[in-house]
This record gives structure tokens, sequence and C-alpha cells, in this order.
């Protein structure tokens, strides 16, 4: 009897009510599921590790931004903050490169991206080549924290909120009077933006730095007093 159960579809060793069991051809038991579950997660570390990962193990990791694509609407909006801009615009954190591939579009020349991710800059690279701008704009593995923005005027920016109080001092000290910065999905926490743009997980916001560095200065001597 044992024995011609053993040889039905679907069954599995065990009794009712214990850990694992399942019924002949029915649904996945504990075990089955625990499996499941280890196997789902080991799936997306392998993703993290060999294409997110590389390029941030020298980046503390408060400072590490998982990649996030921007979307049509998101770039859109982004860019239409700096239109009618001149001067070097650089998306820090420029993943596959879609925003700067659409600056360079829309005039915004010289046109680059700051990535740390090599997996990342070769899809960026690979988009150029597509769209025909090889060599027109570029992708630098480059840690945005230590390069020199002093002769940046178009600054883009979607990072993750907890970059940007860092990031908002690096900018303010590098950045000359007349650039624009314009963060995608979250805005720097505190500066007042100039201008806006989209609704959501949209929104874009624009900060003139001359204006924060006077907001910012204004602050300052009002807290001395």
């Amino acid at each position: 009897m044992a024995m011609d159960r053993a040889m039905e579809p679907g069954w599995e060793p065990g009794e009712p009510g214990e850990p694992g069991w399942a019924r002949p051809g029915g649904a996945l038991g504990a075990r089955g599921l625990l499996a499941l579950a280890v196997a789902s997660g080991a799936a997306v570390w392998a993703t993290w590790a060999v294409l997110l990962m590389p390029g941030f193990r020298r980046v503390p990791l408060r400072l590490q931004v998982p990649f996030q694509p921007s979307s049509p609407r998101q770039v859109a909006n982004s860019l239409a903050l700096l239109r009618g801009r001149a001067g070097k615009t650089v998306d820090l954190g420029s993943g596959d490169g879609r925003l700067v591939l659409e600056a360079y579009k829309q005039g915004l020349r010289p046109a680059l991206g700051y990535e740390l991710n090599p997996w990342l800059l070769c899809l960026a690279n690979y988009r150029a080549w597509k769209a025909g701008y090889h060599g027109k704009v570029s992708f630098l593995k480059k840690d945005l924290w230590k390069v020199n923005l002093s002769d940046c005027h178009n600054v883009i920016v979607f990072l993750a909120p907890s970059v940007k109080p860092p990031l908002a001092s690096k900018l303010l000290a590098e950045l000359p009077d007349d650039a624009r910065v314009v963060a995608g999905r979250y805005p720097f926490p505190s500066w007042t933006p100039s201008s806006t743009l989209g609704q959501g997980l949209d929104q874009v916001w624009a900060y003139d730095i001359k204006e924060v560095r006077r907001e910012v200065q204004g602050s300052a001597q009002q807290s001395q007093l």
C-alpha cells in the first residue's frame, strides 16, 4: 500500500500536518517554498554582485546609490529645465547614459557622465554608438566625489536622499555662480528651488547656485546673531 502511494505523482514523504507535507499534485510545501525563496534571494544577490556592485566597493556604504533608470518623462522634465543654457553639462551617476545622450541631442555640449559601474559604462557607450554620438559624448569611470566640478555649468543629479546633504556641500564649494543643478526624484532638502516641473515620481527641481549661495550665507549670518 505504502509502495503504491509512493508511486503517485506529486507524492512527498511525511504525514499531514508535518513540515514539508504536500498533498499529491498539490501546492509546494513549506520546504519547497523555503527553497524557492532562498533561490530567488540568491539570484537577486548574484545580479547585484555581477552587474551592479562593481565600482562601488571603494565607496562608503552610505554614499552608494543602486542604479535605477530614469523614465522618459523624468528625462524630458530634466532637460526642459536646462533648455537654452550653455556650458559643460554633467550627469553625476550617469547609469546607462540616457540623460547625457538627450542633453547632447538638445544642444547642451560638451555633455558627459560620471559612472563607476563598468557594465553600465559599456551600455552607455553602446547607446551612444547606436545613436550616432560615439566620440561626441563622454562616459568616464570616475568617483563623483573625487572629480572637480568647477568648470561645470549644468549638473544633473538622480541620486538617493542620503547622498544629497554631502553632495550639496561639494556643489556649493566647487560650482561657478552661473551653474544650475537639476535634481530628479528627490530634492535637495535644505535648498529652495528656483523652478520645478512635473508631479510625483516625474517631478524635477532646478537650483541656481548663485541664489542658493545667497540663501545659505543669509541663513549663516542669521544664526550668528
